[in-house]
């Protein structure tokens, strides 16, 4: 294969950097990239990054390429979405752009639901991260309660909207079943965006109309009593689970602005588990990374009711790689520092990728 002969050959592998998005946490991906740029050791990486913007262009990020070149220490805060126009992935891009593995960091709609990876996976360049079927689960959290239930699972009662639908009655259901207060979500959607946590009917109707600005169906869910626990997830057959973590939100709940910009939310990693506790979360982290056909990554988090009880909250497939992040940060205290992260992911995207090429019917 194409990989193993660059390696054998001591050159450096071709590393596509894919970031931005179409989606509200363009942001996000923007920063994550430049953390995932500044640890990729450069005597065996050569990072080509590639931007798409807002509205769907692909870019070759040129003035980034320069400043890589320059050194880790001139790279910005984040990578701007702009340079020359690059190819859409198709099965001729891989000797076009000369890559060998693609890193996609892109948070939300349009690269972490599986749409990117059957792009990647229709150009044949092998890809960080969950498969298409993965990732889509991953991102849709009606569809990941579902694969949660049917591995026997717990998680938090909830009820869904698809819009076109009755909203009054809906939000009826939500006061009746589910109490106040709740959570109202976007079903597909991360880092907080469109979440709102109510307490009363005019904040429910006002939580169902901005929720339905960002997704066609919405999830609402009890208000668990508790504390949130985290487990970053590695590998493939079998995944390996870090120890967990543990979020202390300093806003209302841990929102955007709390993950991302005000930086006072507290996570403690390890979290303060005991160690019945602590095995118990790390084998449900396993077994719901599995639930999700999960692959190579993903931060799995967890509530932890006051009776002592583990509920599912979630799975994300491309978690937060900034230098703040709970994903880098459990396997830097289970003893995966940041840069050998990068590198077993890079090296099970590659296997994957040869392992699957031998399958009959596959034509590469």
């Amino acid at each position: 294969m194409r990989q193993n002969a660059r390696v054998g050959a001591d050159r450096k592998l071709r590393v596509l950097l894919l970031f931005g998005g179409q989606s509200a946490e363009h942001d996000v991906s923007r920063a994550t990239a430049v953390a995932v740029a500044r640890s990729l050791d450069p005597a065996r990486y050569e990072v080509v990054p590639v931007g798409i913007t807002s509205d769907g262009r692909w870019l070759l990020a040129a003035d980034a390429q320069r400043m890589l070149a320059r050194g880790r220490d001139a790279l910005p805060a984040a990578f701007a979405v702009q340079g020359e126009l690059v190819p859409v992935p198709t099965v001729a891009t891989r000797d076009a752009l000369d890559v060998d593995v693609v890193i996609p960091m892109l948070h939300g709609p349009y690269g972490e639901d599986g749409t990117v990876q059957g792009l990647l996976e229709l150009a044949g360049l092998p890809y960080v991260g969950a498969g298409v079927l993965g990732s889509a689960v991953g991102m849709d959290k009606i569809a990941m309660k579902r694969m949660f239930a049917a591995s026997d699972l717990l998680t938090a009662r909830y009820l869904t909207l698809r819009e076109g639908h009755d909203g009054g009655a809906f939000a009826t259901r939500v006061e009746r079943e589910l109490g106040m207060p709740c959570f109202v979500k976007p079903a597909n959607m991360g880092s907080s965006i469109g979440v709102s946590k109510v307490r009363t009917r005019a904040e429910l109707d006002d939580a169902i109309a901005l929720a339905l600005t960002y997704d066609e169906w919405i999830v609402a869910e009890e208000f668990v009593r508790g504390r949130e626990i985290e487990v970053a997830v590695l590998g493939d057959d079998p995944p390996e689970a870090s120890l967990p973590g543990e979020v202390r939100p300093a806003a209302d709940f841990y929102d955007y602005a709390d993950k991302y910009e005000d930086g006072k939310a507290e996570l403690l990693a390890p979290a303060p588990l005991d160690e019945a506790e602590t095995a118990a979360v790390r084998d449900l982290a396993v077994r719901a990374f599995e639930a999700c056909r999960g692959e190579a990554m993903a931060r799995v988090d967890f509530f932890l009711r006051d009776d002592g009880v583990f509920l599912v909250n979630e799975v994300n497939t491309i978690p937060g790689f900034t230098p703040i992040s709970m994903f880098p940060r459990l396997w830097e205290v289970s003893g995966v520092p940041y840069a050998e992260l990068l590198d077993r992911l890079i090296d099970l995207a590659i296997a994957r990728h040869e392992r699957r090429a031998r399958r009959a019917g596959r034509s590469r």
